[in-house]
């Protein structure tokens, strides 16, 4: 590990143990993650990609190890975090619309016993038209398109203007336009300098959206620069050699290579 603990690493994660039941579901995990980067988190089914999100909120209990961002505890920097979840997580039939769901970004700059104010509702409305919905501001969530709703979830993150983002799955079962929407936003974060994790499952999209990659299954197999870990090998070593996962990534390869 390099620099472990450093508060210019976002986030260090070092000998990181979480079992369910008994059951371990990530084991001995240690990485540190680069500063201002977009790392694909990607493994098989089961690997433990969303349980290691969740680990490093504190949104499960650990059996080991230490987690920190910025040098310090998520709750000590939980307001440099930005989260965008699984949408199967979502209780989309809460009577809530797109702008509630994002002005929920800044309660903790209003406060849990203060009224919603003006601004608070301006930046939110501006989170909504980055992602490219402003339109869509008052209509329930639960009537929003899977593409829509999540970037409404998207924009709740933006709002927060946070330093690190975690995200479960963003492109996961949304429409073309969305899925170009939502990269676009990540390239303009790392140019911010903020820094994104993105659990990802299409690996012929990696080496194009990645600059950075965990491959995971419940050990962390390789981690780094997505030039140099994201080769047919470590993802047999990942996946279990299933050819045509092999074939997806020597497509995608030979796709980047071209487009250099």
């Amino acid at each position: 590990m390099t620099a472990n603990g450093s508060s210019q690493v976002p986030l260090s994660i070092d000998d990181l143990t979480v079992a369910y039941h008994r059951k371990p579901v990530l084991w001995d995990v240690s990485l540190d993650v680069p500063a201002g980067s977009l790392v694909g988190v990607v493994g098989p089914n089961g690997a433990g990609k969303s349980t290691l999100l969740k680990a490093v909120m504190d949104l499960i209990p650990r059996a080991s190890g230490r987690i920190r961002v910025f040098g310090k505890s998520y709750r000590q920097q939980r307001q440099r975090v930005g989260y965008v979840p699984q949408r199967e997580s979502v209780d989309w039939d809460f009577p809530v619309d797109a702008l509630d769901v994002v002005t929920m970004g800044l309660y903790r700059q209003v406060g849990w016993c203060w009224p919603v104010r003006a601004r608070h509702r301006r930046a939110a409305l501006a989170a909504l038209d980055r992602v490219g919905i402003a339109e869509l501001a008052r209509r329930q969530i639960s009537q929003l398109s899977g593409g829509q709703q999540q970037r409404t979830f998207l924009a709740r993150a933006l709002v927060q203007d946070a330093d690190l983002y975690l995200m479960d799955e963003p492109f996961a079962a949304v429409d073309a336009a969305t899925e170009r929407a939502i990269i676009e936003i990540l390239r303009g974060m790392k140019q911010q300098g903020k820094t994104a994790v993105v659990v990802h499952h299409d690996l012929q999209t990696v080496p194009d959206y990645f600059d950075y990659v965990v491959l995971l299954n419940m050990r962390v197999v390789a981690h780094g620069d997505v030039r140099d870990v994201f080769t047919p090998e470590n993802l047999h070593r990942t996946y279990g050699g299933r050819l045509t996962l092999l074939e997806e990534v020597s497509e995608a390869m030979r796709r980047r290579e071209r487009s250099l």
